[in-house]
């Protein structure tokens, strides 16, 4: 039995069954689509996070509170409040015989306050930061101009607000210069809007109104700690020797002598895009492996479809079985219209998930987001291996019942 033959026979058997086909078809096309689009899209979330981080440069080495494991986040990463990072520490860290590499540095902290101008109430988030910010974040001034490290020192009510902030409040960004808003029940002064930005690392500079840090801690937020540093590196080379600087100055600040008690955590860049990494390809791994399941159904689906073809067409394997068809060719037979029927959902499902794929990053990219539309090679060749070994899986208990029939018990079937 040649494979033209196959072929033909397992067309024509399909089309005699058309609708049941096309169910069972149907269900492989939403397992393969499914497992194409989560790792299509995984890949583009991922981008997209990857890219924001990179926006704040790749020179730059971040100290949060709280110590961690080598490649795990700290405590502070995950909402525990950690209050062992003060702004002596960040004055520390810059003084040039500690660590000579550190050209800049900044110290944050943030909440969300009840924004008002005139009669305009909004929530946004509210940052306190170091005078330093600009040069740190390589930040740009649209109009007007940032806060002076004299009006941080002085706890100074002046403000710094993002571009989507001054667009909201004001009916033109520009006029947010020299306006004066309230901060929760605080009244700040507009110095200066930032050039819109968008997102990166995780926070929208658009959407937030940044504050000088001693004025965050003392008249907004009660607090005398930081939730984070960041620190410019002069050259990426040095990062390593500057970590190394970094972690032995904050030892002696704090006074730990043995390394395993520290309570702070030092991370680059680059080790932060590497963490990143490995979390968002776990999870896009984990939800692969959820879409997958959906193939389970499909398959037992294409079980069902054969038994039920095994069933019509007993009397069918009898006369093959009298002409002299061996159990090995009844077996081919039903195996291979079991492939074909995966084979044909597999692909279908394969351009179902790009063509979902593609259309999803148009419309992101809509949104405003930079939605790269990823598509490996992988993805296709998984799901059209998974389609293959699904039809063969599955077939293959319909296929050896067909070749089990009695001639006799078959050629009586009507």
């Amino acid at each position: 039995m040649n494979i033209s033959h196959l072929v033909r026979i397992s067309y024509l058997n399909l089309l005699a069954a058309k609708f049941r086909s096309f169910l069972t078809v149907l269900g492989i096309i939403i397992g393969i689509a499914s497992v194409i689009i989560i790792i299509a899209v995984g890949n583009s979330a991922q981008e997209l996070i990857l890219d924001q981080v990179r926006g704040i440069g790749s020179n730059l080495v971040g100290v949060l509170p709280g110590a961690s494991e080598e490649k795990g986040p700290p405590a502070s990463a995950l909402g525990i409040v950690i209050t062992t990072l003060k702004p002596r520490d960040l004055n520390t860290l810059l003084q040039k015989s500690n660590v000579p590499n550190i050209i800049a540095g900044a110290a944050y902290v943030n909440g969300n306050k009840t924004v008002q101008y005139e009669n305009i109430d909004k929530n946004y988030t509210v940052r306190g930061v170091s005078a330093s910010y600009p040069e740190v974040e390589n930040v740009e001034i649209e109009f007007g101009r940032f806060f002076s490290e004299e009006e941080e020192f002085s706890v100074s009510r002046t403000a710094v607000i993002g571009y989507q902030v001054a667009n909201e409040l004001f009916s033109d960004p520009a006029e947010g210069v020299g306006k004066r808003i309230k901060i929760g029940d605080q009244s700040f002064y507009v110095v200066g809007v930032l050039k819109k930005r968008g997102s990166t690392a995780f926070s929208n500079q658009d959407t937030a109104v940044i504050i000088p840090l001693s004025t965050a801690q003392k008249i907004l937020l009660g607090i005398d700690y930081v939730n984070y540093l960041r620190l410019k590196i002069d050259s990426e080379k040095n990062i390593d020797r500057a970590i190394a600087d970094i972690k032995a100055t904050l030892r002696k600040q704090h006074n730990i002598d043995n390394p395993s008690e520290d309570d702070f955590t030092v991370r680059s860049q680059q080790a932060g895009l590497e963490t990143i990494s490995s979390v968002t390809g776990a999870i896009k791994y984990f939800l692969t492996a959820v879409a997958a399941i959906s193939l389970l159904v499909g398959g037992v689906g294409i079980m069902n479809t054969m038994l039920i073809a095994v069933n019509e067409r007993i009397r069918e394997i009898g006369l093959r079985k009298t002409l002299g068809a061996k159990k090995e060719d009844i077996i081919i037979q039903f195996i291979f219209e079991s492939v074909i029927i995966t084979l044909s959902g597999g692909l279908l499902g394969v351009l179902t998930g790009i063509g979902i794929s593609w259309l999803a990053s148009i419309i992101i990219q809509k949104l405003g987001y930079n939605w790269p539309f990823i598509l490996t090679l992988s993805s296709i060749l998984i799901g059209s291996i998974i389609s293959i070994l699904a039809g063969v899986f599955f077939g293959l208990y319909p296929a050896i019942k067909a070749a089990k029939l009695n001639i006799v018990e078959a050629l009586r079937r009507e």
